[in-house]
C-alpha cells in the first residue's frame, strides 16, 4: 500500500473537561493519510484511526471533529502530529496559525487547502483500525490564491509534493 499516494490531513477534536470546575478540556490532533469522501448527498467523509489510539478513544466519546487538508508547505504540521511518544498536543498547537471551528469546537489549521467540521455518523471496526464516518457540518476554502501551492501527499513512506 506504500505505492498508493494519499493526501494528508490533520484530524482534530476537543476533549471535554472532566468536570465543570476542573481544568479546561484539551485539543487533540492526529495526522491521517487514510481519509476520503464517501457521499455527496448527504455529505459524508471517512477517516481510518488506529484502534486504541488517543484519537480513536476520543472520537468514541466526542462526536464532533475537524479536518484540515494540508498544503505542501505544511509538512512540518503533518510531521509534528505523526510523532510517536510526542509531547502534549497543547504544546504542538501552540505556534501554529489556527481557528476554532464554530460547529465542532475543533481547531482548524490556517493555511490549509480546505477545512471541514464533522459529526460522527457511524464507526466500523476493521482489523486493527476503526473507520469513522462523519457528516460534514461545514466546509471552507481559503481565499485564492493559495500561498502554499498544492496538496501535501504521502507516498512510499515520505511526505511529497505533486510531481516530486
Amino acid at each position: 500500500m506504500s505505492r498508493l499516494a494519499a493526501g494528508v490531513v490533520l484530524v482534530t477534536a476537543r476533549e471535554e473537561p472532566l468536570s465543570a470546575d476542573g481544568p479546561d478540556g484539551e485539543d487533540v490532533g492526529m495526522t491521517a493519510t487514510a481519509f476520503m469522501s464517501v457521499s455527496l448527498d448527504p455529505p459524508l467523509v471517512l477517516v481510518s484511526l488506529r484502534e486504541g489510539s488517543r484519537m480513536d478513544d476520543l472520537l468514541a466519546e466526542q462526536p464532533l471533529w475537524g479536518v484540515s487538508v494540508l498544503a505542501e508547505g505544511q509538512r512540518h504540521v503533518a510531521g509534528r502530529f505523526a510523532m510517536k511518544g510526542r509531547i502534549s498536543d497543547r504544546l504542538l498547537f501552540e505556534d501554529l496559525p489556527r481557528t476554532r471551528g464554530p460547529a465542532s469546537g475543533a481547531l482548524l489549521m490556517g493555511g490549509a487547502l480546505a477545512t471541514l467540521e464533522c459529526r460522527t455518523e457511524s464507526r466500523v471496526e476493521a482489523g486493527d483500525h476503526t473507520l469513522v464516518i462523519g457528516r460534514v457540518l461545514s466546509a471552507a476554502l481559503p481565499p485564492l490564491p493559495l500561498s502554499d501551492g498544492g496538496p501535501l501527499t504521502y507516498y512510499r513512506g515520505r511526505y511529497r509534493q505533486l510531481g516530486a
